[in-house]
């Protein structure tokens, strides 16, 4: 059992930058790998970017592909999100989640545990 809870959502403009912090707690941190997904109101979850366990692999949405950068830290127990040149489309509540296998990948499904979400609100 891994429990994740996500912070560093807020209000942003146009432009701007956020950093979103997932804390993950529970079994060893570096067995899963990890991904950040968004859900927009009326829409479908979708995927941001993953990190492999040891962190040599990475993949983004292309919406978000130059613009955000995926890391984690294993002796923190901590996966980050950082999110640049913020744009109203990026307004979503942002899930972290975490995959009990070292395949990165791009569905929500085969992710095994979620947090609850932290809020992005980017204004034009």
């Amino acid at each position: 059992q891994v429990q994740l809870v996500e912070s560093g959502g807020g209000l942003v403009q146009a432009g701007g930058s956020l950093r979103l912090t997932c804390a993950a707690s529970g079994r060893t941190f570096s067995y899963y790998s990890m991904g950040w997904f968004r859900q927009a109101p009326g829409q479908e979850r979708e995927f941001v970017a993953a990190i492999s366990k040891l962190g040599r692999s990475t993949d983004y949405a292309d919406s978000v592909k130059g613009r955000f950068t995926i890391s984690r830290d294993n002796a923190k127990n901590t996966v980050y999100l950082r999110m640049n040149s913020l744009k109203p489309e990026d307004t979503a509540v942002y899930y972290c989640a975490a995959k009990g296998t070292n395949v990165i990948s791009t569905t929500p499904t085969l992710y095994d545990y979620w947090g609850q979400g932290t809020q992005v609100t980017v204004s034009s």
